[in-house]
């Protein structure tokens, strides 16, 4: 199933708008981070001067704040879409971490202790949740008061799953690109991560379209 396709069906199925719009931002966004990342690629194949390399570099960074925003309006109303990984392939999805990817993976830096962090406080938020809507689930018959409590608990710590999410959708990109000597790196470190997703999506249609055996 192509992106415009999966974005068109979640569109019907009862998505949010914000989360229809997502999708299909989503598919178009794609598509101009493509283009973007042959120019920069060339860029740095054809080693272009400081000025002219910023110049790519900065257009990449802000197409990507365009996606981060998205984001954060998806975030605000069904934060579940994002963390779902629905508008990703099949192999994106089985890598996918906060509903993006780590950094860690591709780019070997101090982004580690930050991600490690936050797992950690994903983690025991997660429990947290579990515990307050399993806390008398056995329990029958069951007490509509204490019931609706519960919920109504941890309702207020999903708001703290959109913290979590929020926080991970802008520890990305912090360097300052504009100091000398790390415009290549930091063009290197885009060309890995959208070479990385690239083969993703491509490992996905492999195995979509592989022979089926009975």
């Amino acid at each position: 199933m192509s992106l415009m396709v999966r974005a068109l069906t979640s569109a019907a199925n009862g998505v949010t708008s914000d989360a229809a719009m997502f999708d299909m931002e989503y598919v178009r966004w794609l598509e101009e981070h493509h283009r973007l990342m042959c120019e920069l690629r060339a860029a740095v194949q054809e080693h272009q001067s400081e000025n002219l390399l910023r110049v790519f570099v900065d257009t990449c960074l802000a197409h990507h704040d365009q996606m981060l925003n998205l984001k954060n309006i998806v975030i605000r109303s069904d934060v579940f879409h994002l963390i779902s990984g629905v508008w990703m392939t099949p192999a994106e999805r089985c890598f996918m971490w906060m509903g993006g990817f780590r950094p860690s993976e591709l780019i070997k830096q101090s982004t580690q202790e930050t991600e490690e962090a936050l797992s950690q406080g994903l983690e025991a938020l997660n429990q947290s949740i579990s515990d307050t809507i399993a806390s008398d689930a056995l329990s029958y018959p069951s007490n509509v008061a204490d019931y609706m409590g519960q919920m109504a608990l941890a309702m207020n710590k999903l708001t703290t799953l959109e913290d979590f999410i929020r926080q991970d959708n802008v520890h990305g990109f912090t360097s300052n690109q504009s100091r000398p000597g790390i415009l290549t790196q930091m063009a290197r470190s885009l060309l890995a991560i959208a070479e990385y997703f690239h083969r993703l999506r491509a490992l996905s249609s492999l195995w979509l379209a592989r022979p089926r055996h009975e």
